[in-house]
């Protein structure tokens, strides 16, 4: 591919861009510098740079010398609400706000492959454009505006790599079909009346009706989803009350709903409405729902995913690539795959040795650097792959 030095030297010019920018977040929908470093350093590779796709994000165009298909490469850019509490020089200098899931990395890495690309276009046979894409962490996700603005017109195929700490460093993951679940949230008043302890015959319990309707719902997944098919329903709050001597006249619930396909999503949305109208007048409370659909589940292509086992085998080793397993946090990268074929891949990036053992989100979350350079490696195969057929 290129020789030891050339990746010693992007190696270190990618850890130097990490650092920057995990010194430097910014949340989802206020990615304003992160999106300004990306197209400067863009532009200095030699990079065809559009700015403002889909609010902040970056679209970077490199084209070979043979005609051949359009590649989309993507990483997310934004940082979460969370205070950084790590012990390292290039520790978060924004108070409330840090790279808690790898965007720094996914950031990196993706300038890493445009600079591989710039300094070897003769390998590109078509078209490769590079995504950096803003706010994947809050919805309604940047995936949407970048669509909606016409991001990915004329694009082919497109891949995505999140680095992930529960994989160690050197190993690589995927699978075909659901990999990723739809994330649904819902937000429930119960409204009673409320009124004095000891007299309970002239009010409207809330808190009675909040409890049996949390347990009402934990029935939708035994009672109403097929029992081969995964999901999840999570209450997540309940709040009502303020003294033990008054009957709560409100009481709130929040909660999330997680599953793999549009059917079963479709169940557990009305299945909830129902419920929570019908235990509401069982008890002579009101009962409003506002219930969120957040992204969709991620459904890797067939096609692409068997690509990712035979390209990720020549980067990591056969013995080192996976079949991920279906889990349940969601990724908005799943609204391109709706549009066109993909693959969404983890790689690998934890270390004990190095302290990347901290779940994502977490306020120490770290990840082991080498594993961009895996990254990196593993987009080349990727796109060079498609564009050799």
């Amino acid at each position: 591919m290129t020789n030891n030095i050339w990746w010693n030297d992007l190696q270190i010019h990618m850890v130097e861009w990490r650092r920057h920018l995990h010194r430097n977040p910014e949340v989802s929908f206020h990615e304003e510098k992160t999106s300004s470093f990306v197209a400067g350093m863009l532009e200095s590779f030699g990079v065809e740079v559009k700015r403002h796709v889909g609010g902040h994000g970056v679209i970077g165009t490199l084209r070979g010398d043979e005609p051949g298909p359009v590649v989309m490469l993507r990483a997310d850019m934004d940082a979460l609400p969370i205070q950084d509490e790590k012990d390292v020089e290039y520790a978060s200098q924004q108070a409330g706000a840090m790279h808690a899931c790898g965007h720094d990395g996914h950031i990196s890495i993706l300038l890493g492959t445009a600079l591989y690309f710039s300094r070897h276009k003769h390998e590109i046979k078509g078209e490769i454009r590079f995504l950096f894409q803003p706010a994947e962490e809050l919805l309604p996700g940047g995936a949407l505006k970048v669509i909606a603005d016409g991001g990915l017109e004329g694009v082919d195929v497109i891949y995505g790599i999140h680095l992930w700490t529960p994989l160690p460093v050197g190993v690589a993951a995927s699978t075909p079909g659901p990999m990723m679940a739809a994330a649904d949230d819902f937000y429930i008043e119960i409204k009673g009346k409320g009124g004095h302890g000891g007299m309970p015959q002239s009010t409207v319990d809330s808190l009675v009706a909040g409890s049996a309707l949390v347990m009402q719902l934990q029935t939708v997944v035994s009672r109403s989803v097929d029992p081969l098919r995964p999901a999840v329903l999570t209450i997540g709050t309940m709040q009502a009350g303020s003294a033990q001597n008054v009957i709560a006249e409100l009481c709130k619930l929040t909660g999330t709903v997680r599953t793999f396909d549009e059917e079963t999503r479709s169940v557990m949305k009305e299945r909830v409405h129902t419920i929570v109208a019908q235990t509401g007048a069982i008890y002579g409370a009101e009962t409003q729902l506002n219930y969120i659909m957040g992204y969709p589940p991620v459904v890797n292509d067939e096609q692409e995913t068997a690509r990712f086992f035979r390209e990720a085998a020549d980067v990591f080793g056969a013995d080192s690539v996976q079949k991920s397993p279906m889990m349940m946090p969601a990724e908005d990268f799943a609204y391109y795959l709706q549009q066109i074929p993909g693959c969404f891949m983890f790689v690998g990036a934890g270390n004990p040795e190095k302290n990347a053992i901290y779940p994502h989100h977490h306020p120490k979350f770290d990840f082991d650097e080498d594993a961009m350079q895996n990254a990196v490696k593993l987009f080349i195969a990727m796109a060079k792959g498609y564009t050799a057929e």
